[in-house]
């Protein structure tokens, strides 16, 4: 039996569950070249930006972050609020990742909604490397995303397009993301808060300077108010 085998095995069994991913991360994907074409910047940096950072929601804010004074305190509270959500994945993920050596430094730097949403539902098939399976679910999904923001960035550099307007697209997203957790949760007050705190904040600093205050004013909000959120939620 070949050595390679079980790695073949594995991608195999893993592509069908990325196929939906794959539409979605080259429209996104390709979306962000676009938009990193737009904002003024090269072909090779959503390239290499889509390599070696993975992470949709940040790669867009980045473009904005690229072109603004160096802040780095607002850039690492900004990452941190935005992606937050990771270290939950985080946690759930400890005992399916448990023991996978050094396959799980991929795995962690890789865990995007999507690959997350993948290997915590799906169950390799029998006589397939559990390991192996959920690396190649996280490849596929890294590999779709690149290939997305690598031909944007490249068709946006080649072709006449107007792309006025086109950074909106960024404001776009979070609106839909907003919508999509309005949808889901049937008790809007941790949404309120936040739409409430930034518009206090937006008043008070305007619209260059509000962001930071206003993120640390919705933290601090959900961390007084977290037991007595907690205690509603476990309401019937």
């Amino acid at each position: 039996m070949s050595s390679t085998s079980p790695r073949r095995k594995a991608l195999a069994a893993a592509f069908p569950h990325t196929i939906p991913i794959l539409t979605g991360f080259l429209f996104l994907g390709f979306t962000y070249g676009m938009y990193m074409h737009a904002a003024g910047f090269p072909f090779y940096y959503p390239m290499v930006m889509s390599l070696v950072i993975f992470a949709g929601s940040m790669e867009f804010v980045a473009v904005n972050l690229l072109l603004a004074p160096f802040q780095p305190l607002e850039v690492f509270l900004l990452t941190l609020m935005v992606n937050a959500r990771h270290l939950f994945y985080g946690i759930a993920m400890l005992e399916r990742y448990k023991g996978l050596g050094l396959k799980k430094l991929y795995l962690i730097f890789g865990m995007c909604d999507e690959s997350f949403s993948i290997n915590c539902t799906a169950q390799p098939p029998e006589g397939v490397d559990r390991g192996w399976f959920y690396c190649f679910v996280t490849l596929l999904d890294h590999c779709y995303w690149f290939l997305g923001a690598t031909l944007g960035g490249v068709f946006g550099a080649l072709l006449p397009v107007n792309t006025e307007g086109l950074d909106f697209v960024m404001t776009a997203m979070f609106v839909v993301i907003f919508l999509e957790q309005w949808k889901k949760d049937t008790r809007h007050f941790s949404a309120l808060l936040g739409l409430g705190a930034s518009a206090v904040c937006l008043a008070l600093w305007g619209p260059d300077g509000f962001m930071l205050p206003a993120m640390l004013s919705i933290l601090a909000c959900l961390l007084l108010l977290r037991k007595p959120m907690e205690q509603e939620v476990a309401q019937p």
